[in-house]
């Protein structure tokens, strides 16, 4: 048995060996010291106030990720759906890590200290001391929050159930909002993120279609 049919095999598993991979190499770049960062802003981050209740949509994403993979995965009948969904988180992960390295960006929007101390400022408090400032431009947080929920909303089960969608939907806008109300990232990185997601996702949208029709 030769590589190649080694990875067609196993191919569903590559995701699984490809994340520590993933934060291996973003601690690396979290580490990095001595090298000059391009500051990322702009005005509108000025206009969007800190607002500490945006820690749920924030902390909720590693639930949303987690929990729509897993369920793409055990759809076993579709596996095509899961398949170009971490196809796509993995191309978006990727291309995020090569800019980080290429161009070393962050964001000196955090405040410095919270007027309100409460449960969700010791969260926030949290996520501060674990996750640097750096590394920002294009948003991952917001990258894969898209990508999950369009994976999600057109997934065999849930293409129809609109119900889920809005949900899903509602849940992936606030993720996105809740990284600027968090001053995790500026709007900037928002947009490259979101904007990151659509190209991928027109590239490989047709290899879906044929991968769709080749089934039925």
């Amino acid at each position: 048995m030769n590589w190649k049919e080694i990875i067609h095999r196993n191919k569903h598993i590559l995701f699984i060996i490809y994340c520590p991979l993933y934060l291996w190499c973003f601690n690396w770049l979290e580490a990095r010291d001595g090298i000059p960062f391009q500051d990322i802003h702009c005005i509108i981050d000025d206009w969007i106030p800190f607002c500490e209740f945006f820690v749920i949509p924030y902390v909720l994403w590693f639930l949303y990720v987690a929990a729509v993979v897993l369920y793409l995965y055990f759809q076993r009948e579709h596996l095509e759906d899961y398949y170009h969904c971490v196809i796509l988180l993995m191309l978006g992960m990727s291309t995020c890590l090569l800019i980080y390295y290429l161009f070393p960006n962050e964001q000196n929007l955090r405040p410095d200290t919270f007027t309100e101390q409460n449960i969700f400022t010791e969260i926030i408090g949290f996520i501060y001391a674990s996750d640097t400032n750096t590394n920002v431009l294009p948003s991952i947080h917001v990258y894969n929050a898209v990508a999950i929920h369009v994976a999600f909303s057109t997934s065999h089960r849930f293409r129809d159930k609109h119900g889920w969608q809005i949900a899903s939907m509602v849940l992936c806008i606030l993720i996105c909002l809740s990284t600027m109300f968090l001053k995790q990232h500026s709007f900037l990185d928002v947009l490259t993120g979101l904007g990151l997601y659509l190209i991928y996702y027109a590239l490989t949208y047709p290899f879906l279609k044929h991968w769709r029709r080749t089934r039925l």
